[in-house]
């Protein structure tokens, strides 16, 4: 553990993220033995400001000048696990074409599903799920991906609206409310609940990958 010191109630506290590198096309992706968790959201919805509050760094996730232009899937090293920020969707202005070359990407990437342990579905707090996030949602259903739908920009609601959307949005993407974290890049709301569910999604990767390695070398006998 280099980057990252766990705490108790299995939280953990972020020391020193890094970014690696951008991917553009399948032969670009990161390969890699450490939890992967991917960031997906709609352009605007906020995925690098979530990025830098769970970094504790202002500016580890940069905010593209143009929005829905960047189709790369950006790596950062979180010590114990690997973030994946994928490109924003939804964004009007783009192209058929372009929007072609995302779809195309995240084929690619989600088709690689045991190699991504978790994805944090970024939606704003302060509307109802657009048809995009809907689509993204049955996406991730249909490609059985484990997931957590994530509000973001929890500051600009009062707590009681706060609370009366996250049951609404959970009513209508047709998630449990407990299965729906509120957010905050500036109150570092939420915060706390995303580090404890990375934590709890790293035990069980790596308790899954220790058992797949078991059943490897147990084949390996059997044929000897």
């Amino acid at each position: 553990m280099q980057n990252i010191k766990t705490e108790n109630a299995g939280g953990m506290v972020v020391k020193n993220a890094t970014f690696i590198t951008s991917a553009a096309s399948e032969a670009q992706f990161l390969h890699t033995d450490k939890t992967v968790i991917a960031v997906c959201g709609k352009s605007n919805v906020g995925k690098s400001t979530f990025i830098n509050m769970l970094a504790n760094q202002k500016r580890l996730a940069k905010t593209s000048a143009a929005p829905g232009r960047t189709r790369l899937v950006n790596y950062f090293d979180f010590g114990d696990f690997i973030l994946a920020d994928l490109p924003g969707y939804g964004y009007a202005e783009v192209s058929k074409a372009e929007k072609a070359k995302w779809a195309k990407t995240l084929d690619a990437f989600f088709s690689r599903k045991n190699e991504i342990a978790h994805v944090f579905l970024l939606l704003d707090c302060r509307h109802d799920p657009t048809a995009d996030d809907l689509q993204m949602l049955q996406y991730l259903n249909y490609h059985v991906v484990p997931f957590t739908a994530v509000l973001t920009k929890g500051d600009k609601l009062s707590r009681m609206k706060l609370k009366e959307q996250i049951v609404k949005i959970a009513a209508k993407a047709g998630l449990a409310a407990g299965n729906v974290i509120a957010t905050s890049g500036e109150t570092r709301l939420g915060k706390e609940e995303i580090l404890s569910k990375i934590a709890q999604v790293i035990a069980v990767h790596e308790e899954y990958a220790e058992t797949e390695e078991e059943t490897d070398e147990s084949e390996e006998g059997e044929e000897d």
